[in-house]
């Protein structure tokens, strides 16, 4: 069976996971991720290599994503934050590197008040969307891109 790396981005105001609004957002931050990956996918967990990103800028996560694909990252766990609803730029780069992604968000953003939150850019270059489940959706997300992944290498 083949290796992975899976590149997790997160965008603006993610940093401080963990300690940001944690009744929004939870107390468990992205150093619980690589443990999370572990105990979903037992002895597999060694076949992947999680990279992690994070940064307040379009641009640079976009030069990150550009990045993923000359690297050949098989796989893509984005949280883009507010990006999610406002920018096309990410979402014409999501559509032309082709990685397979799986959105993740926090929480549930159909729960959230503003409309803006109901609609995403970014969702029709992704293979799934996992919102709502708290830290959790990350590694859920991994999760998935491993079955997804391993089962197109036969």
């Amino acid at each position: 069976m083949k290796n992975f790396t899976v590149l997790i981005v997160n965008g603006p105001n993610l940093g401080h996971l963990g300690r940001r609004q944690p009744e929004i957002y939870g107390s468990r931050g992205m150093d619980d991720v690589p443990d999370m990956v572990a105990g979903l996918l037992g002895p597999d967990a060694a076949r992947v290599r999680l990279e992690f990103f994070q940064s307040n800028g379009e641009g640079r996560i976009i030069d990150r994503l550009e990045q993923a694909w000359k690297d050949g990252v098989q796989g893509l766990v984005f949280n883009p934050g507010a990006y999610t609803h406002t920018s096309l730029a990410i979402a014409d780069c999501l559509a032309w590197i082709r990685i397979p992604a799986i959105e993740v968000h926090l929480s549930n953003v159909w729960a959230r008040t503003e409309k803006i939150r109901h609609e995403s850019m970014v969702s029709p270059h992704c293979v799934g969307v996992i919102s709502g489940l708290g830290i959790d959706g990350y590694g859920l997300a991994v999760l998935a891109l491993w079955r997804r992944l391993s089962a197109a290498c036969g």
